[in-house]
């Protein structure tokens, strides 16, 4: 079985493999009610890169984890596609998607964990 963490570590790892930018990680453990343990939120430059993060977060779960989402919605529209792994919910925009949904201040009580973008 494995924790959270670990899957977070490995959706980070799945984002950064395709150049994703702008992680942010929230922690919902500490807030009652709420539907996840962590959300990762991205953002791809373009509708390719946005469909490129979410295989590459897929294939690095279900490769180093044997863990595979209960549901992936919003392939196809390319503008954000949302991958729900139950503990762990991964939302991949692109910019002005992102900047319009505005997630990180939804969970402002979280504790948001900014990743430097890898080069």
């Amino acid at each position: 079985m494995n924790t959270a963490k670990q899957l977070v570590e490995t959706i980070k790892e799945g984002i950064q493999e395709k150049k994703g930018s702008n992680i942010v990680i929230a922690d919902l453990s500490e807030i009652d009610g709420t539907i996840a343990k962590y959300f990762i939120i991205c953002q791809g430059g373009s509708p390719s890169q946005v469909e490129a993060i979410a295989e590459s977060v897929g294939d690095f779960c279900r490769k180093k984890l044997g863990e595979k989402p209960v549901n992936v919605a919003g392939l196809g529209n390319d503008q954000w596609v949302a991958i729900d792994f139950v503990d762990v919910l991964v939302h991949i925009f692109q910019p002005e998607v992102r900047q319009f949904y505005d997630l990180e201040h939804l969970w402002e009580d979280a504790k948001l964990t900014t990743v430097p973008d890898v080069m």
